[in-house]
């Protein structure tokens, strides 16, 4: 089977009206588009098999059971023995295990994916679920422990927002490299204080904390669009890069800071949430579309 053939097994559309979702349940239930009043937000692959063969730059997908970058290899990690493979070009182990595995379509807007192994030895189920309500667009994830131990655990979506845009993060402090983190963060100055609307710098891969209300604004000034994005989960981090070579943001509400596991490890802030057997982790996305200032 080739990777278009895998990835066009089933597109499951989503919303009529001013929103609307196409989702691929075979490359980790991600959104291949998002429209609003028929204009492309996302950065959308003309063909699909791009899910595939460069899997980290588009669309939106989930992120579980952690986030960001964290070292590959073999170590110990709350009594259990991981060896992540290296699966990005910096030589690190990003974004998880299921952003590229198949899902099953449960019901209306839902998909439900079980998971684990591959040197990851807790076994979890991850559930997405999306719902248009008028011109709000609703993202739920939840990761649940399906092991007989503790779990630690993190999870997070990874938007390709397209520009021209301008983004604003209510952050007072952050970690300035997800490539080489130090225990704390910051505080925002410079190119790294966004909390007014404006285009990110290039080539700024960055993690905001304290997070403030509204946690992310978007805007885009030439269409007179502009979304506000809210979120719940028991911790909230917001991970922003903006590599100069996409004509794209990725703006990612997340539940962990970089070097997640190290950190967890550690005893350093930021790092991943323990879930006892059967608990579940969920982060709640809003996202709120309207008129920009223009």
């Amino acid at each position: 089977m080739t990777g278009t053939e895998r990835v066009a097994g089933e597109i499951v559309a989503i919303g009529d009206g001013r929103i609307s979702l196409e989702v691929l349940p075979a490359v980790g239930a991600r959104l291949h588009r998002l429209r609003f009043d028929g204009r492309d937000l996302l950065r959308t692959p003309s063909d699909l098999a791009r899910h595939l063969d460069d899997p980290w730059f588009w669309g939106s997908y989930p992120m579980a059971p952690w986030c960001n970058r964290v070292e590959p290899g073999r170590s110990t990690l709350a009594g259990r023995e991981l060896d992540l493979p290296v699966n990005f070009r910096d030589g690190t182990s990003i974004h998880g295990q299921v952003s590229q595995a198949p899902w099953q379509h449960v019901e209306d807007g839902a998909f439900r994916i079980r998971a684990g192994g591959d040197g990851w030895p807790w076994p979890y189920e991850v559930e997405q679920r999306f719902a248009v309500e008028d011109d709000v667009l609703h993202l739920d994830l939840g990761l649940t422990n399906l092991g007989d131990d503790a779990m630690p655990a993190g999870i997070g979506f990874h938007p390709w927002w397209v520009k021209p845009l301008e983004v604003a993060f209510a952050a007072e402090r952050v970690h300035r490299s997800n490539l080489a983190t130090d225990p704390e963060p910051v505080p925002v100055d410079g190119p790294w204080d966004r909390r007014a609307l404006a285009p990110m710098p290039e080539n700024l891969d960055a993690t905001w904390v304290d997070i403030g209300e509204p946690p992310i604004r978007l805007a885009w000034p030439e269409a007179n669009l502009a979304a506000t994005i809210t979120f719940d989960a028991p911790t909230r981090f917001v991970t922003a890069a903006s590599p100069a070579e996409i004509g794209a943001v990725a703006v990612e509400p997340q539940t962990h800071a970089p070097a997640a596991i190290r950190r967890f490890r550690h005893g350093e802030p930021g790092g991943l949430r323990l879930l006892d057997p059967g608990e579940t982790l969920a982060l709640a996305v809003r996202i709120a579309f309207g008129p920009g200032d223009g």
